[in-house]
């Protein structure tokens, strides 16, 4: 949902995708515009997320949404987004007003899905996020991995596609 107050909009995260079974979570910081107004997860047309994923699962990049999603949940992959809520002028993470961030309740989640023993970061400002202001108060997390992988966003164009792929292929050690 996208509530516009002003120049400044503020904005809401997704649920997660998620199953009982998810061994693997993958975390970003916030949808971008293009995934608000889409409702999906990184549907930005230049996001590599669902490219490198698809290689990775060897499925096929240009299937349905839905598709895409059950690929992940197959591979016991959850995805969701450290925030809930926060302030944000454009898509970049750089542009979050770092006073309007509301975070994902992560001890339910956690609480619910025991079998997690991995979350990677899509970009710096994810892990930056949780380690700051989640992992602190969690219990039981260590014996979870954790992995910061560079960010699949068009923002980070000085990293080839062919670098993201490599780094994250570290999802499915």
């Amino acid at each position: 949902m996208i509530i516009e107050d002003a120049p400044i909009v503020h904005i809401h995260s997704f649920p997660p995708i998620e199953s009982d079974n998810s061994s693997i979570l993958i975390l970003g910081t916030m949808p971008g515009k293009a995934s608000l107004l889409a409702q999906q997860y990184y549907a930005h047309p230049r996001n590599a997320f669902w490219k490198i994923i698809s290689e990775i699962l060897g499925v096929n990049a240009v299937n349905s949404y839905e598709a895409r999603t059950s690929s992940i949940i197959a591979a016991r992959i959850a995805l969701w987004d450290v925030l809930k809520s926060c302030t944000r002028e454009s898509s970049l993470d750089s542009d979050i007003d770092n006073d309007t961030i509301m975070l994902n309740d992560f001890a339910n989640f956690f609480n619910k899905h025991s079998h997690i023993h991995r979350v990677c970061f899509n970009g710096a400002k994810a892990e930056n996020l949780y380690m700051r202001h989640i992992r602190p108060f969690l219990r039981n997390s260590s014996n979870i991995k954790y992995i910061r992988l560079p960010s699949t966003s068009p923002a980070n164009a000085a990293t080839s596609f062919d670098e993201k792929l490599r780094a994250w292929k570290a999802i499915a050690c």
